[in-house]
């Protein structure tokens, strides 16, 4: 029974997107025992996955963790982060190995020169191209999210104007210049004219309360009614209401790639980052709103805290006229 290691230490769409890899790789390789190795914050992610054997939990210490793995006696391992780090344990543990391809000098001269030299093919595909050696093939089913039944919403839980229908917004983002300015996600809740959950953590809690306050007190008329979900749920529960939504919203975040997991319709926001790179919705139908043409976008492969140029076109000057 060959025993395979899966290293992908971050982020929540990352290792979204590393799910066709596991699926693959449990369902082509016969006897396969999958095991994934990442984060304890993103652990939650994998614990549900049925294609999972066992999930190994990075901590402070790498060199327990080499001890760990060394101990499972792997045959092979791929590596889906390829960073300093998971070189570090691949040299350790001494076995057969792959690692994708990250297109470091590419991103570097669309970032800093705007050529484009990026190949017009999914991150997702280039992570299974790192276990080709396995004998492993697209199966073309896309991405996997598996929500536990204790964290599933129940929709009549949801306020009343909800329960019949919604669109599902994220508005988060890890960094400032890959989210909407406030006053912008209003304007784009008024193009929807439908019932809008937000969706973030708790550090976006209060831009919901602000966008949810401009909605309460404009004329009852008003089709858009918004329920502020940010930080009342754990990411299952954020998952559960992307799964029940008719349509969703996002930026080029976590909640987009599980959005597509599950095959939703989705307005895809792009700012500072581009399509480009390749980490668009997966195999589903979406919508992007970005500005092109702008000198200075992309400005980073991943955001700042604040716009490099002080204007923030990428954001402010998106249209919202062909929804």
């Amino acid at each position: 029974m060959p025993k395979i290691l899966i290293l992908r230490f971050s982020s929540i769409g990352d290792i979204v997107l590393t799910t066709p890899v596991i699926r693959c790789i449990k369902q082509q390789v016969p006897g396969a025992e999958v095991h994934y190795c990442t984060k304890k914050a993103f652990q939650s992610i994998l614990a549900n996955n049925p294609h999972v054997d066992k999930v190994h939990v990075l901590g402070d210490s790498l060199k327990e963790m080499v001890r760990t793995l060394k101990a499972e006696n792997f045959d092979y391992v791929v590596d889906l982060h390829n960073n300093l780090r998971t070189r570090i344990i691949k040299a350790r543990l001494g076995k057969p190995s792959s690692s994708f391809n990250k297109l470091n000098y590419e991103k570097w001269l669309m970032v800093n020169f705007k050529r484009n030299r990026l190949p017009d093919v999914h991150i997702v595909q280039r992570y299974l191209d790192a276990a080709t050696a396995l004998g492993v093939e697209d199966d073309g089913q896309g991405l996997d999210y598996f929500i536990p039944v204790q964290d599933e919403v129940d929709v009549h839980t949801l306020p009343q104007g909800f329960q019949n229908g919604y669109v599902a917004f994220a508005i988060g983002a890890q960094h400032y210049t890959k989210r909407l300015p406030t006053q912008r996600i209003i304007e784009l809740c008024e193009r929807l004219q439908q019932p809008v959950i937000l969706l973030g953590g708790k550090e976006d809690a209060a831009a919901g309360e602000e966008i949810a306050l401009h909605f309460s007190t404009v004329n009852n008329k008003q089709p858009t009614i918004i329920y502020n979900a940010c930080g009342k749920y754990n990411l299952n529960g954020s998952a559960s209401l992307v799964r029940q939504a008719s349509k969703v919203v996002s930026h080029d975040t976590g909640l987009m790639h599980i959005a597509a997991a599950f095959r939703k319709d989705i307005i895809s926001v792009w700012g500072n980052t581009i399509p480009e790179f390749g980490m668009y919705p997966f195999r589903t139908k979406y919508k992007v709103l970005e500005v092109q043409g702008l000198s200075c976008r992309p400005c980073s492969k991943i955001g700042y805290n604040k716009c490099p140029k002080g204007h923030f076109k990428c954001m402010r000057d998106i249209s919202f006229d062909t929804l």
